[in-house]
């Protein structure tokens, strides 16, 4: 097999590539799916305007990883937000902070 890219996904995007598979009598992709599903708190279409609308906040130090790990984690508030970036090399200002949580705000997380 030949890597051709690496990006990184959500766990609501993994699910969604391996639902595409569900006809296979793999039991580790059933595994899988069951064990995304206990962690998943959105929906996938919520994910897909989630990633687009924080990609069009340019803020520089925010990329697919950090997004990716926002969508995973739904951050409702600062505290939980900088959590994410506690263990990166950069910080980010209160104005960006407060972009990001407006755009997560506006998600349905599941309890």
């Amino acid at each position: 097999m030949i890597i051709k890219e690496s990006k990184p996904i959500s766990m609501i995007e993994a699910d969604s590539i391996l639902e595409k598979k569900k006809e296979s009598k793999e039991e580790k992709i059933k595994e899988v799916r069951r064990y995304i599903k206990k962690f998943v708190r959105i929906k996938k279409e919520d994910a897909v305007k989630i990633r687009e609308e924080l990609s069009k906040l340019d803020i520089i130090k925010l990329n697919d990883t950090h997004i990716t790990k926002i969508l995973d984690l739904v951050p409702m508030d600062a505290e939980d937000l900088r959590k994410i970036f506690a263990n990166e090399a950069i910080s980010l200002n209160q104005e960006e902070i407060n972009k990001i949580l407006n755009v997560t705000s506006k998600i349905k997380v599941k309890q």
